[in-house]
């Protein structure tokens, strides 16, 4: 169903006249007060607010869904605001918005009909398929950007064309400013030279290898000590690219883990302001899988691991170039249920694996990067600090409340 379509079956339906009495139509709610509340003793910054479509609803009245604007209850601003159909049906399923939080501290925020800004261009995220690069997938928001690969690059690899890639590792790229650079890069590639971006010419780079390794938060299956893994991606779907979150699913064709036959699909997302991408993992097999586990590349095993498990975070720290890089890996305790610092001296399968178990076939982590070079943070201190922060504010939601 269209999203006309859909805004023209929630209008209000005027009456009918019956025995010379016209019916009215019912009072329709010209706008709503919510309160955003910050349980923790501990600012918060670029929080995304989500609201149901059936209470927006309530407020939209006859102009319908596209005619709704959130704002800032003290200042009356407006509010950059995200449709999001999450659930791929062609209907939006919920309103995003984002706001910063003082520690122990609440905000109210209106919502009336009106007329919503134009979104921003040059602060938003996005994601998309890139064929002049192979098949890459690549996406990003305005403080980090990330890339996979597709089926192409499996078969130039397996046919060993050295311009192939086979892996299902997930590839950081560093950026050092909060506009888009996906495009720019690879119009540099097809443009000035082949694989340009891995030259910083003051935006940022790839100078990040994947290779065989897990990158960046790729996953497999841990069984007797051997990673199992998935190939490259075979399909995509890109569910949303906005001022706020972009969300896309990647499917994987089924793969062999000691015996069992896997599939797997994952929903990824990423929101502005955020170092971490969101994976929701979808993965099952008959019988039932170990373990999913979660992969951080040590590369040459130079870099420093730091983990804590009870609340949640796991990163790496290493110098690449001429600045640091940390990497991590974040989920809710009630996934986990071990991790590993696993060194060898097999290319690329250095890593530190992040072991959970799946509840109904879905596990949900996030994974990212932060990079010195970048100004936002300047030690592994620094970087450890922040991803704390992430796993409080991962436990205690903002609470929302309608009036």
């Amino acid at each position: 169903m269209s999203l006309f379509r859909f805004l023209a079956l929630g209008a209000p339906v005027a009456g009918l006249l019956t025995g010379g009495t016209p019916t009215m139509p019912a009072p329709t709610k010209t706008g709503a007060t919510i309160t955003v509340r910050n349980t923790l003793n501990l600012a918060r910054t670029a929080e995304t607010v989500s609201l149901p479509v059936s209470r927006v609803r309530q407020v939209a009245g006859a102009g319908g869904l596209g005619q709704v604007v959130v704002r800032d209850g003290q200042t009356g601003a407006p509010l950059v605001s995200q449709w999001l159909d999450s659930n791929a049906d062609g209907q939006p399923d919920e309103l995003l918005f984002q706001t910063d939080m003082p520690a122990r501290g609440q905000k109210q925020f209106t919502l009336e009909p009106g007329q919503p800004g134009p979104a921003p261009t040059d602060r938003t995220t996005f994601a998309r398929f890139v064929p002049e690069r192979t098949d890459d997938f690549a996406w990003e928001n305005d403080r980090v950007a990330f890339r996979t690969y597709g089926p192409v690059a499996q078969q130039l690899a397996e046919a060993k064309d050295p311009s192939g890639t086979l892996t299902s590792g997930m590839d950081c790229w560093l950026k050092r400013v909060p506009y888009p650079i996906i495009d720019k890069w690879y119009g540099r590639h097809v443009h000035e030279k082949p694989f340009a971006y891995h030259t910083d010419t003051g935006e940022g780079y790839d100078p990040y290898h994947v290779g065989g390794s897990r990158g960046t938060g790729g996953s497999g299956i841990l069984d007797n000590g051997q990673l199992y893994v998935s190939k490259n991606f075979t399909s995509y779907k890109i569910l949303a690219t906005g001022p706020i979150r972009t969300l896309f699913e990647l499917t994987y064709a089924p793969w062999q883990a000691n015996g069992r036959t896997v599939t797997e699909t994952k929903r990824i997302s990423l929101d502005l302001g955020s170092n971490l991408t969101r994976f929701e993992e979808h993965i099952r097999a008959t019988p039932a899988l170990p373990n999913c586990t979660i992969g951080l590349t040590l590369h040459e095993q130079q870099g420093e691991v730091r983990a804590n498990q009870q609340a949640g975070w796991f990163r790496y720290w290493e110098k690449i170039d001429d600045s640091y890089l940390g990497t991590a890996v974040v989920v809710e305790p009630r996934y986990i249920r071990d991790y590993q610092d696993h060194r060898t001296t097999q290319k690329d399968q250095s890593q530190l694996y992040v072991v959970t178990k799946p509840t109904q076939d879905v596990v949900v982590f996030y994974a990212g990067f932060g990079w010195q070079k970048s100004g936002q943070f300047a030690s592994a201190a620094a970087w450890d600090t922040y991803l704390g922060e992430f796993a409080q504010r991962l436990a205690a939601p903002l609470e929302v409340r309608w009036k």
